[in-house]
């Protein structure tokens, strides 16, 4: 419902950095509430997509190429006019698995040691584009790692079925 809100300007309307309001392809760019806006080091901003059916990775295909690279191209334009930090300083990913299943898109500084932006969870938004213009149904296709936490409940169900 958080997602919404924000989407709907319900919620946090004033901490809008930046938003694109087509329907299809658009997306709004806000503050992660992990980031007191307060110094650059820990810079921390995710893109939340207006499209309410694409929930992962998962979810995506070729047809939703000009979506991921608008958020990829005008998130960065935003964050260089707003915080003057460029597009080569910023990491750019989603999880997999994500804490939450809307799309979203994570932008941190380089130099961040984030929570989720190690290799394990975080896949770069450049190599996802890359990787679906090169085969439209990739991440329906691909096994794709995760790490969990002991305490999660979708570890105690992978060790209910015998995969752990």
């Amino acid at each position: 419902q958080w997602v919404y809100n924000i989407l709907e300007k319900k919620a946090e309307a004033d901490r809008i950095i930046h938003e694109n309001p087509d329907p299809s392809n658009g997306f709004v760019l806000v503050p992660d509430l992990k980031w007191n806006q307060n110094q650059l080091d820990d810079l921390y901003l995710i893109a939340l997509v207006h499209r309410r059916e694409i929930k992962s990775l998962r979810d995506l295909t070729a047809e939703h190429l000009p979506l991921l690279r608008n958020v990829l191209q005008e998130g960065k334009e935003a964050i260089v006019k707003r915080f003057g930090v460029p597009g080569s300083q910023l990491r750019i990913y989603l999880h997999y698995q994500p804490s939450y299943h809307h799309l979203h898109v994570h932008f941190t500084a380089l130099g961040y040691d984030a929570p989720g932006s190690s290799v394990e969870r975080a896949h770069l938004l450049a190599d996802v584009i890359d990787n679906l213009a090169m085969d439209s149904m990739y991440y329906q296709k691909r096994a794709l790692t995760f790490p969990l936490r002991a305490d999660e409940p979708l570890f105690k169900k992978f060790q209910e079925a015998g995969k752990v």
